[in-house]
């Protein structure tokens, strides 16, 4: 028996939300829908933006539970606390919620979980754009899953991630948070973290909705001024993919403005598209004080109340960090029928269905048995994990035979400001990276070898020379000569450039380091440049979180390596495929352009986004297209069969190729079907991925790979705006990468033009089977 409806775990989550929402007072409606930030007004220091200003005269956290609470947050991720302390503050703040307040209805505790728990002590996890270098669905889930697994064990209940923000342009500085510049891999990459973190117990939260990663000139926050074409097209489906095919249970809205309005009161996108159209029935939950930004910043209301009435009308249920919009001011506003009480109840509703969801309103819940205290954040098998992503990340761009080095090497010259540096692995969300800045003498709270380090001890008989050259970011060259001699007396010299990722300026790549062009930080391309006269051969790795132009050195270097921050355990994966223990098997999730500047452009254009010889002198080819990577063995293609050539447009067809591993390595190839629609009633893009699949070889065997492609993947937004199939012929292409396409058909789609909605296929099924000729 149960004392209270809403207890009754027999009932329906909806059910026991509706029993006690027909229970609350005005107030205590309202305070679910508000947070509370405990411990950030004795912070220095911002990991939001403009945290300090807000932090200033903030209320209390007495005060602010007063009548209850909808999010704690970041109660392990604001200051260093170890997993005791942390869960212990856990303990004590949930105690003081239920223990202090009518209902006894506990708070959702949230985390930012983008490299891993950012937490101290906690595995650092590859960033987010070198997931998507795996194309590696499965071991997504399951890195998200063990993620999960740790910040369930100590009471979080939320995790904010993943980004599913579509890179348009190379310079914004959250391009390492990011899964890439092609929606079907992000959706599919994003879908796959979610379902690992929501296995584990904790709700994902898609951000940011909408149109982020488009803010004009790739400053951060900046307007956004695309079309309902592209946002249709390109923007959203990764969050489509998300909400249908891996229901994910939140959502957070961008910071920016699309044509004029911004996300956060935005009723078409947050209610519109998102719930009426795609039947999204979780939580939207502002970016942190996005909705207050709507006076301040958007100016589209007068007051902070004002604000709040923008934002829960057009969607908003929970107002992140701390409550500056949805406290006593809506309270009193319902009151006095400003605001339908409606709005309030319909947020509040959706926020108690989780809170039943997560066990929270069940009648053994307590604080202290949701909690344990001595989990293992950095486990050996968390290690493993981050390191088998870390491997399967790092792209191997160009080798003429120089790499694996060879075991006979003596004296290597180690160059260049990341070759000894562990926060070059680690992203801007990395704990190291977001917060221990400010805690100068803990050090990093995780083991991260350098690669300086990492390659002493796979290469232990070579003498190593290390030398940095140059900072990441400043003007000094005063080390090129040194850089020099050491390269000059060396057999083979590494140089390692990239970037130090921070937050509002204080790297070169993460939230708010927008950069100007694409030459790498600083004086480091010139540092590339005097190694490469030196005559030794030079091996370039760039350890970065954004792509940067790579054509003044690619064609001179020796072999290329791309690393897009691999993490705590990115040393040891660079230095076992340097050595050639372990083979690379990575592909570029963005393209690395050839120039510096001018060009911002990804793979998915229509024709005239292409080099146009003879209309415009600037030629935005890349130095390495979408989706390239080499191995140290070799792959062949054989003939591609269509099961069909005249497809209805509601029907489809198998679309199947043999791939050989035809070299003496054991390898990994990942193999890409883009898709050409020759003419449409709008410009299409020249070719766009419509299906992947990573396959392990072994030396001589063979895999039969066969795409189930659905008409609805040709589907695009047409002259009307409706999403439509339109008959005509779609080229078929299959490949390793967005150029370099082995084998093509095509197909006739036959029939009307067919409207198509949410109840789409999404996705492409691909089986793979292998045997040995």
């Amino acid at each position: 028996m149960t004392d209270q409806p809403w207890q009754d775990t027999s009932a329906e989550p909806l059910q026991r939300a509706r029993a006690l929402l027909a229970e609350m007072t005005l107030e205590e409606k309202v305070a679910q829908l508000g947070s509370a930030w405990p411990g950030n007004e004795q912070v220095s220091g911002n990991v939001a933006p403009m945290q300090d200003v807000f932090a200033q005269g903030a209320a209390t956290f007495e005060q602010r539970r007063e009548h209850g609470l909808g999010h704690l947050t970041r109660v392990f991720g604001t200051a260093p606390v170890d997993v005791a302390e942390g869960t212990g503050r856990v303990v004590e703040l949930q105690r003081d919620i239920v223990d202090n307040t009518r209902l006894r209805v506990p708070a959702i505790v949230h985390e930012e979980c983008l490299t891993g728990f950012t937490t101290y002590s906690a595995t650092v996890y590859p960033a987010p754009l070198a997931w998507a270098a795996t194309f590696d669905p499965d071991l997504v889930e399951r890195m998200a899953s063990a993620i999960g697994a740790d910040m369930r064990a100590v009471g979080v209940h939320q995790g904010l991630s993943p980004v599913l923000d579509v890179v348009r342009d190379y310079r914004w500085g959250r391009v390492e948070e990011t899964l890439g510049e092609d929606p079907y891999l992000v959706g599919m990459l994003g879908s796959a973290y979610v379902r690992g973190l929501q296995r584990a117990g904790v709700i994902a939260t898609l951000k940011h909705f909408a149109g982020y990663s488009a803010s004009r000139a790739a400053r951060n926050h900046a307007p956004v001024s695309v079309g309902p074409r592209e946002l249709r097209d390109v923007f959203l489906p990764p969050f489509e993919m998300a909400v249908r095919d891996a229901a994910a249970g939140s959502v957070m809205n961008a910071y920016v403005d699309l044509d004029g309005v911004p996300a956060a009161a935005d009723t078409t996108l947050l209610t519109g598209i998102l719930r009426d159209e795609w039947g999204f029935e979780g939580t939207v939950v502002s970016d942190y004080w996005a909705i207050a930004f709507l006076a301040t910043m958007h100016r589209v209301a007068d007051t902070a109340g004002d604000a709040g009435v923008l934002a829960l009308t057009a969607g908003i249920d929970v107002e992140l960090p701390d409550t500056l919009c949805y406290g006593p001011d809506l309270v009193e506003r319902v009151r006095r029928g400003e605001v339908d009480e409606a709005l309030v109840d319909r947020s509040v509703l959706r926020v108690l269905r989780q809170k039943a969801e997560l066990g929270l309103l069940d009648p053994d819940w307590t604080p202290e048995s949701t909690v344990d205290g001595t989990v293992d954040l950095d486990a050996p098998s968390h290690r493993e994990l981050a390191r088998r992503i870390a491997e399967r990340s790092v792209v191997l761009l160009t080798n003429d035979g120089t790499l694996p080095l060879r075991r006979s090497t003596q004296r290597i010259a180690l160059v260049g400001p990341c070759a000894d540096d562990p926060l070059a692995f680690l992203g801007c969300y990395s704990y190291p990276n977001h917060v221990l800045p400010r805690y100068p003498d803990l050090g990093l709270g995780v083991d991260v070898p350098s690669l300086a380090q990492a390659l002493r001890s796979e290469l232990p008989d070579t003498e190593i020379r290390t030398v940095p050259g140059c900072g990441v970011a400043d003007r000094d060259r005063s080390g090129f000569v040194e850089a020099a001699e050491a390269a000059a007396e060396a057999e083979v010299c590494i140089v390692v450039v990239g970037d130090r990722a921070g937050l509002f300026g204080a790297g070169t790549s993460g939230e708010g380091c927008d950069a100007p062009d694409l030459r790498l930080p600083g004086v480091q391309d010139e540092l590339v440049s005097t190694l490469l006269d030196t005559g030794t051969p030079v091996i370039v790795v760039v350890v970065s979180g954004r792509p940067y132009a790579l054509g003044e050195h690619a064609d001179r270097a020796a072999a290329v390596l791309q690393a897009f921050m691999p993490g705590e355990e990115g040393g040891a994966a660079l230095a076992t495929i340097l050595s050639g223990r372990t083979v690379p098997s990575g592909r570029l999730p963005v393209q690395v352009p050839r120039h510096p500047g001018g060009q911002p452009t990804t793979y998915l254009h229509p024709p005239l986004g292409g080099n146009s010889e003879g209309i415009s002198n600037l030629d935005p080819t890349p130095a390495f297209p979408f989706g390239h990577g080499l191995s140290y063995t070799t792959f062949d293609y054989g003939e591609l069969a269509l099961s069909a050539d005249r497809v209805p447009t509601d029907g489809g067809l198998d679309i199947t190729v043999d791939v050989r591993n035809s070299g003496n390595r054991a390898g990994s190839e990942v193999v890409q079907l883009y898709l050409n629609d020759v003419q449409a009633q709008v410009a299409r893009p020249v070719r766009q991925l419509a299906g992947f699949a990573r396959v392990d070889l072994d030396p001589g065997e063979t895999a039969r790979v066969t795409f189930t492609l659905h008409a609805d993947r040709t589907s695009f937004t047409g002259l009307d705006l409706r999403r439509i199939v339109e008959p005509g012929r779609i080229e078929v292409l299959v490949g390793r990468s967005a150029v370099d396409l082995p084998c093509s058909a095509s197909f006739e789609l036959t029939g009307p033009v067919r409207e198509v909605g949410h109840e789409r296929v999404l996705s492409t099924p691909v089986t793979v089977t292998t045997h040995t000729a």
